[in-house]
């Protein structure tokens, strides 16, 4: 079964992208959190413009019942 990439609602901070990408990849999602940041230094726009992209096309995981 292929993996798919889905917003985390556990690892949720703002949106999920970041926890959803750490679980996608197995990692942990404070390393994901700092790439993220690195992207903000330089302007900002490399990394908020592919943040809310990721929050609108990503779909959210749905909770286990």
């Amino acid at each position: 079964m292929a993996k798919k990439l889905y917003r985390s609602t556990d690892q949720r901070f703002i949106a999920g992208v970041c926890g959803g990408i750490a679980e996608y990849f197995d990692i942990d999602v404070t390393i994901v959190r700092l790439i993220a940041v690195a992207l903000l230094l330089p302007g900002g726009l490399p990394g908020v413009v592919p943040y809310i992209i990721m929050w609108i096309v990503v779909p959210s995981k749905e909770k286990a019942a």
